[in-house]
Formats: structure tokens, C-alpha cells, sequence
């Protein structure tokens, strides 16, 4: 079991949490606009990647594989990430952090799935109080840059409302409708992600995702560089 040490902020105040991860949930093609996602899907199919199962997608991630650390490494060369907002659920509240669920593109080709359990999720640091969101949830922004290289300049490679995707209300009950014995103490749910605003997936060595309240002028983000494991001669 994993055991994640974030600080929960809200107005002038904050504090540290122990949250232990006993399961983890991954979703996918989880526009608001299905027409928007049947083409993404189609266009995916065309570059070799399987169509779902089901839309959205929901499937379950080894829940060790997470982490809050600058750095991760991976053992492909086409890893890429993508912002999503997560949520933290434990017997007494109902947490918001930002994250993304890096992915190996080669095995994606082959299983989704598989693909999402050889790179860690990465999560923020901090987290908010769903509570404290959930009346303006649409109108947050999810948003993520790319760096080519370490010393090179952030690329704009995501940005939308949180509108756009799956809410916060409609993935926690799509997933709770799913888990067989209920039990979702200690669940994290990461929510699927956003189009890339450029015209291709970035392979970058650094990427960065944040979660934006515009209303109450804060961010949460989390950032980390990406270490590939090439080391050794072939």
C-alpha cells in the first residue's frame, strides 16, 4: 500500500494528510462532446492504438505506482504525459489534486491498459477540499507544458475548462457503479485528459500540469522530469 503525504490548502490555512492508496482508477475518452471523442477514437484506430471497450473507459491501475516526486523514470522513449484532474476519496472528505497519467505511446499500441502500468501517475503535491470547488466546477482550467530539453522553452501543449471533460460528480458515480465489493476508502481517480493543442503527441523531457481556480486565484500543480533508462548498451 502507498501512502502519499500532501498538504490540503484552503483560504489562510493548511495542513498535512497521510492518504494511503488502496486502489487506483484510470478513465479515458471522456469528452463532453461524444462526436469529438467517436473521431478521436477513430483517429487513434488509424495510428495503430485499439478502440475501448466502453465510453468513457475506466480500468484499474497498480496503486503502489504513484508518486509526488520531480522526477520519474521510464523505460521507453515515446512517453509522454497529459494533465487530469484527480480525486482523492477517503471515509471523511473528498480531495482535488492535479496529475497525469504518463504513458508508454509504443505499448498504447498494443494495450491501454498495460501501457498506463509501466510509468507512474504523478500527482501534486497539494490538494484542495472538493468542497470548496465543487460549486464552480466547470469553470476551473486544466492546462499542461511540454520541455523538449532541460534548458529548453515550455510549449503550450494542453488547456481547457474542466467543462469540456467528465465532472468530478459523473466519474465518481460511473466508478462506484463499477467496483464490485464498494469499497472506495482510499480510492485515487484520475480523470482522462484533454486534446493536445499541437498537432502531434510531445515526447518531452520535462512536463508540467496544473489545476487553475480562477475564482479564488490559486493553482495546483505538479511537474517533473522525465529520466528514460537508456544507460546500457544494446
Amino acid at each position: 500500500m502507498k501512502t502519499l503525504e500532501l498538504e490540503v490548502v484552503g483560504g489562510n490555512r493548511s495542513k498535512t494528510i497521510q492518504f494511503q492508496v488502496k486502489r487506483m482508477i484510470n478513465a479515458g475518452y471522456v469528452g463532453r462532446n461524444r462526436q469529438a471523442v467517436t473521431d478521436h477514437i477513430e483517429e487513434l484506430r488509424r495510428q495503430g492504438v485499439p478502440p475501448p471497450s466502453s465510453v468513457p473507459m475506466i480500468f484499474p491501475v497498480l496503486c503502489h505506482n504513484i508518486t509526488t516526486a520531480n522526477k520519474i523514470e521510464v523505460v521507453g522513449r515515446k512517453t509522454s504525459g497529459e494533465v487530469e484532474f484527480v480525486l482523492l476519496l477517503n471515509s471523511d472528505n473528498i480531495f482535488v489534486g492535479v496529475g497525469s497519467d504518463h504513458t508508454d505511446r509504443d505499448i498504447e499500441r498494443h494495450s491501454i491498459i498495460k501501457s498506463k502500468q509501466v510509468c507512474p501517475n504523478a500527482i501534486s503535491k497539494q490538494v484542495w477540499n472538493y468542497d470548496d470547488v465543487k460549486s464552480s466546477w466547470d469553470d476551473l482550467i486544466l492546462q499542461s507544458k511540454v520541455k523538449m530539453t532541460d534548458g529548453g522553452e515550455a510549449i503550450l501543449y494542453q488547456k481547457a475548462p474542466t467543462g469540456s471533460i467528465i465532472s468530478a460528480t459523473e466519474l465518481m458515480d460511473l466508478v462506484k457503479s463499477k467496483i464490485i465489493d464498494g469499497m472506495d476508502d482510499g480510492l485515487v481517480l484520475f480523470s482522462g485528459t484533454l486534446p493536445v493543442l499541437t498537432d502531434e503527441i510531445v515526447y518531452g523531457s520535462h512536463f508540467r500540469c496544473e489545476l487553475i481556480d480562477l475564482r479564488l486565484d490559486r493553482v495546483l500543480a505538479c511537474e517533473y522530469k522525465i529520466n528514460t533508462l537508456d544507460y546500457l548498451k544494446p
